[in-house]
C-alpha cells in the first residue's frame, strides 16, 4: 500500500465532496455581488490579522473579539455568505475528523491505546 496514493485519493475525495462543491457555488454567488464580496474580504482580512496577532502571543481584548463576532453575525444575514460559512464549517469538521483518525492510528507509537 502506497501512503501517497491514499493521500491523493483522499485529496480527490475532498475536492469532489458536496462541501467543496457548496463552497465553490457560494463563492460564485458572492463574487457576483460586489457588496457581499467587499464585506467578506474585509472580514477575512480582519480575521487573518487577529489570528496572526494571536499566534505571536498578542491576545486581542474581549471587546475586539465581540466586535468580530458581531461582524460575523451581520455577514451571516447575507444568504450567500451564510451558505459559504455553513459549508466551510462542514468541511472543517471533515478535516478535523480525518486528522483525528490519522492521529489515533499512530497513538500506539507514543504510549496511547492502539486504534
Amino acid at each position: 500500500m502506497n501512503i501517497y496514493d491514499k493521500a491523493n485519493d483522499l485529496a480527490k475525495a475532498l475536492r469532489e465532496s458536496s462541501e467543496v462543491e457548496e463552497i465553490t457555488s457560494a463563492m460564485k454567488l458572492i463574487e457576483a455581488d460586489p457588496d457581499a464580496k467587499a464585506m467578506l474580504d474585509n472580514f477575512r482580512d480582519q480575521q487573518m490579522e487577529l489570528q496572526q496577532r494571536m499566534m505571536s502571543g498578542d491576545m486581542p481584548a474581549p471587546d475586539e473579539m465581540e466586535k468580530m463576532e458581531k461582524v460575523f453575525e451581520v455577514l451571516s444575514l447575507n444568504l450567500s455568505i451564510r451558505r459559504l460559512f455553513d459549508a466551510e464549517r462542514r468541511l472543517s469538521v471533515i478535516i478535523e475528523d480525518v486528522n483525528k483518525i490519522i492521529a489515533d492510528s499512530l497513538g500506539h507509537l507514543y504510549g496511547g491505546a492502539e486504534a
